[in-house]
């Protein structure tokens, strides 16, 4: 998986594929939770330690 960070604007572009609406006022951690949740997923973006999950696009900040 890529160790690039995910920059707002793809975050923006996400949320807007699917839908979420007042996206571009959450902060960017937010904003991933959020994603996260829209995708059926856990909103675990920086809360876990150790992390195994992969792939995951947001290990390059999530695990800092």
């Amino acid at each position: 998986m890529s160790s690039k960070k995910v920059t707002k604007k793809q975050l923006l572009e996400m949320a807007s594929d699917l839908n979420i609406k007042g996206a571009a006022k959450l902060n960017k951690a937010a904003l991933i939770h959020t994603i996260q949740i829209a995708e059926g997923n856990s909103p675990c973006f920086q809360t876990i330690t150790n992390c195994a999950v992969t792939p995951c696009m947001y290990r390059a900040e999530c695990q800092v």
